[in-house]
């Protein structure tokens, strides 16, 4: 491309004239499928190297220079700044993932980038994208169909708790988490077994609530059967422990009514103020007073009180917390089965909130405070309270623990499980292959290519394992084909068995069937586009 020469307009602003203007044209036919399939292959090859337990993280870095480390795809894909309109698709595509799934996101993105790899050979065969596509959706119905026979399932209560353990071990294996592995695997069953309404086979996220601090290691995270407030009390003497709490939720500021702004209240002489601070003490004495008369021993208010108001809190024997903000008020509220309050004149006693207990929580030697609110009214809402050395360390086990949160819902949905490691791609492809020596039109192409393409998640594990891919996943293949044995995937942890069911690594069916889904989806759309033009070029 030869450079246009540089002008200046009248505010001195440079600008480019850029030359041959005419001789440039869109991009069109298969060039256009040429660049497609080029940026998304960019796209998932970059998010191939931390597929796996020994996947790589990312660090990306900010333009204002903040760092986040994380090995989550739909993460690294959304902190990518990218401009090719189909990477911006590909983003997508790992949102939609995390979205509906919440795991598989690094997987599902491998996966289109191989679809879209293998249909740029069968371009070059000369073979139709529509062709190509219609193979692909014919190959994906016989693979799920697949998935659906070599899936195992176990009925979902308490005593199976062990199978919802090993699945979202799986999902943690990758995680920068996985020194307790086994621990925040337990976290994330018990805190969904905690809110999850079995029979209705429904799991209400709002009631799992994460909270992180700085300081302690990874180990000291835990699961509070309650609510973890980040604030304190609000006058250092007043009780640290208050034991079968009643709660006053309050959303209105507690201090005494302020002349409306349209008065106007002169203050003239040193006796005006003094009446008008006794006024301020005896509504004061009254609205505690109003507080304690309902039988309510700690009050937690949205907005905040000024130091006289404290003060009288300690004064008479009301602890009090001020500040906290509107979604954990909510969250106490349900907690602990209280009403949120929020004028004065409605407090009753049938308002309050019980706890069993409420304490302070201290950290380090830094005067760090936290409220614990456990043994609540409602069991069903819980925290998970995590301790890492630095920020960024939490917000990724925040990440891991969500994707584990999703991976066990979705067994409360639905508990039918396949095997990892690679073993339900390579069962898939197997079934793929067959089908396609079934079918005599153009089709069976793009089916063996979609076989292959399927071959490209164990490929990638077993790269990343630091084994040869190529030999490693051959091998299996024939294993699979001659034992009849599903379950044998990518020896990835090196403990000598392949087979999957042996080192419990399982994955959901949901997660496994959306991947192919979406990742077809995704394909065949990029596959029927033959044009870029962008939408201020002029057709004619």
């Amino acid at each position: 491309m030869s450079m246009g020469s540089l002008a200046f307009d009248e505010f001195g602003r440079p600008f480019l004239i850029l030359k041959d203007q005419d001789k440039k044209s869109r991009l069109h036919g298969i060039e256009a499928h040429k660049s497609h399939i080029m940026a998304a292959k960019t796209v998932a090859s970059t998010l191939r190297t931390s597929l796996g337990p020994k996947g790589l993280d990312k660090m990306m870095v900010s333009s204002d220079g903040e760092v986040t480390i994380s090995n989550d795809g739909a993460t690294i894909l959304s902190m990518m700044d990218v401009d090719h309109q189909i990477a911006k698709l590909m983003v997508q595509l790992s949102k939609s993932q995390d979205d509906e799934i919440g795991d598989g996101t690094t997987g599902v993105v491998v996966m289109a980038g191989a679809l879209l790899e293998q249909a740029e050979q069968l371009l070059d065969r000369g073979i139709h994208p529509i062709r190509i596509a219609d193979g692909y959706e014919m190959a994906a119905q016989v693979a799920i169909g697949h998935l659906d026979k070599i899936c195992d399932q176990f009925p979902l209560d308490q005593s199976h708790r062990e199978r919802l353990i090993e699945t979202a071990m799986t999902t943690l294996g990758s995680k920068i988490v996985n020194r307790c592995h086994r621990q925040f695997a337990e976290i994330a069953v018990d805190a969904v077994l905690s809110v999850a309404d079995l029979e209705r086979k429904d799991v209400d996220f709002e009631l799992i609530k994460m909270e992180g601090k700085v300081g302690g290691k990874l180990e000291d995270t835990m699961l509070v059967k309650g609510v973890v407030i980040d604030k304190d009390m609000s006058h250092p003497q007043m009780p640290k422990r208050i034991k079968d709490a009643k709660i006053a939720i309050l959303t209105c500021p507690f201090e005494p009514p302020k002349p409306k702004t349209k008065h106007k209240l002169d203050v003239t002489s040193v006796d005006d103020y003094k009446k008008l601070r006794v006024y301020e003490t005896e509504k004061f004495d009254e609205m505690v007073k109003q507080v304690k008369d309902t039988g309510a021993n700690l009050v937690i208010c949205q907005w905040g009180f000024d130091d006289e108001a404290n003060h009288l809190l300690l004064q008479r024997q009301l602890p009090a917390v001020r500040w906290v903000g509107g979604p954990e008020i909510e969250l106490i509220a349900i907690a602990t089965g209280g009403r949120i309050v929020p004028r004065f004149q409605e407090l009753t006693a049938d308002k309050l909130g019980k706890a069993g207990i409420v304490r302070e929580l201290t950290f380090g030697t830094t005067k760090d405070r936290m409220l614990v609110i456990e043994e609540c009214h409602n069991s069903r809402a819980v925290t998970i309270f995590i301790r890492a050395g630095n920020r960024m360390i939490i917000e990724e086990a925040k990440r891991s623990l969500h994707d584990a949160l999703c991976v066990v819902r979705n067994l409360v949905k639905d508990h039918r499980i396949v095997y990892g490691g690679g073993a339900a791609e390579i069962a898939m492809s197997l079934a793929v292959s067959q089908e396609a020596e079934k079918i005599s039109t153009l089709e069976q192409y793009a089916m063996r290519a979609f076989a292959d393409a399927l071959d490209s998640v164990p490929l990638a594990l077993a790269e990343n394992s630091g084994q040869a891919p190529i030999q490693t996943v051959a091998e299996i293949k024939s294993r699979q084909v001659t034992e009849k044995n599903p379950r044998l995937g990518i020896d990835c942890m090196n403990k000598g068995s392949n087979d999957m069911r042996e080192q419990h690594v399982i994955e959901t069916l949901s997660s496994k069937r959306a991947q192919i889904m979406l990742a077809v989806q995704l394909t065949k759309m990029i596959l029927k586009i033959d044009d870029i033009r962008s939408s201020s070029e002029n057709m004619f």
